[in-house]
């Protein structure tokens, strides 16, 4: 389901979007990679990548990027490809699914043949941080229907969101709910949630909510707001237009709910997926055993960032709006919550940029953003902050 389920979204990606023809037009191999979209090398046979070795396959012809989507090989992307007699493909239907956002690949293929980055085996759970969802919904002819005006606006916000970020309070239920503000997210990883009482950056996510679980609260949400699956979502807690209010109904023409049978099996995978360990030699270990005194003495990390997944999410807590010294201070009052829950940092090595804006490039822009906090300094010295960095380094 995380990888090939698109909860009946092509009615959103084709019918609406009509992401089918900007694909077919527009979208070679070449393009799509530079876009951020991944190709599962597992899913090419032998034969395909014989040809791209010798040479024999054209990267820059959009006939070659419908015969990998016909392949199930583009990650995320779900499509029905019809072929004429004369050989020539035609993508009649597309859809997304989980993994579009939440998996990336480990450039082996890439590597092995040469080619851009983005072709290998499928690394589910880890943020797509290359993946540029705004500037591939920018393409949509259907933003024309806007008029000229608010598509120029809506389009300049989308491509302004840059690879790794998404916003999703934005467009909802296949809406623009506020055209020319927009507060983008970085993509967040869908790994090592297993015992979190609290799902996502604001913690909206949580079993009063949605009795399923608190990672089923968030698959609901994306999936039938986002996505343009056929489910309904109600949060009453939200604002107006954002899943709040009337809330979103995407059941299709037939009365069928896509999503809510989906939603246990769908979030037992992703609580099986664990938190990627540091690489080997990838730290510096003295300064790490430093720092980890630091972590949960001097710098005091360990109060929130508590136990063994280091975040008291685990217990259920949240946090007001200024316990965060991200940039953006708005997407905090979009939530239900409109605070914050501790991100658990296990795996944080791997998913840079930092904070839900991504406003911290480097671990060490986060040490230096809480240590310089005017409100609650921790009054580290250049020496200490170096050291924490390396323990984080290491989780």
């Amino acid at each position: 389901m995380f990888r090939y389920e698109t909860f009946g979204d092509e009615t959103q990606w084709t019918d609406t979007l009509r992401m089918n023809e900007v694909i077919q037009a527009a979208v070679d191999p070449v393009t799509a990679l530079g876009v951020g979209l991944k190709v599962d090398s597992d899913a090419l046979p032998a034969a395909v990548v014989d040809a791209i070795k010798a040479g024999a396959v054209d990267l820059t012809s959009t006939q070659t990027t419908l015969t990998l989507i016909e392949l199930g090989a583009v990650v995320g992307v779900q499509g029905t490809v019809a072929t004429a007699d004369d050989g020539s493909k035609t993508l009649t239907r597309v859809g997304i699914t989980c993994a579009l956002c939440h998996s990336t690949v480990d450039n082996s293929a890439s590597k092995a043949l040469g080619l851009p980055d983005g072709i290998g085996k499928r690394l589910d759970g880890w943020p797509n941080r290359q993946l540029n969802p705004g500037a591939i919904i920018a393409l949509s002819p259907f933003l024309d229907s806007l008029g000229a005006d608010a598509a120029t606006t809506v389009r300049g916000e989308l491509n302004s969101w840059g690879p790794g970020k998404y916003d999703p309070r934005y467009i909802v239920g296949g809406g623009i709910t506020d055209p020319g503000v927009s507060y983008p997210a970085v993509i967040p990883p869908a790994y090592g949630l297993f015992g979190l009482k609290n799902a996502i950056f604001t913690g909206d996510g949580d079993v009063q909510h949605e009795p399923v679980g608190p990672v089923a609260y968030w698959n609901r949400y994306v999936s039938v707001t986002q996505m343009g699956g056929h489910g309904t979502f109600l949060d009453p807690r939200l604002p107006q237009g954002k899943g709040g209010g009337t809330g979103v109904n995407n059941i299709g023409a037939d009365g069928v709910d896509m999503v809510t049978a989906h939603l246990p099996a769908l979030q037992e995978y992703q609580y099986s997926i664990d938190a990627p360990a540091a690489p080997a030699g990838s730290y510096d270990s003295a300064a790490a055993a430093r720092g980890q005194a630091l972590f949960a003495g001097k710098a005091n990390c360990a109060s929130c960032h508590s136990g063994a997944l280091f975040t008291d999410a685990t217990e259920g807590k949240l946090h007001p709006a200024d316990a965060s010294v991200a940039a953006d201070k708005v997407y905090i009052t979009l939530s239900a919550t409109q605070q914050w829950r501790t991100s658990p940092l296990k795996g944080v090595w791997q998913h840079a940029p930092y904070f839900h804006d991504g406003s911290a490039a480097t671990l060490a822009d986060v040490v230096t953003m809480y240590n310089d906090n005017p409100n609650r300094p921790l009054h580290l010295t250049e020496r200490e902050q170096a050291d924490l960095v390396e323990y984080l380094k290491s989780l």
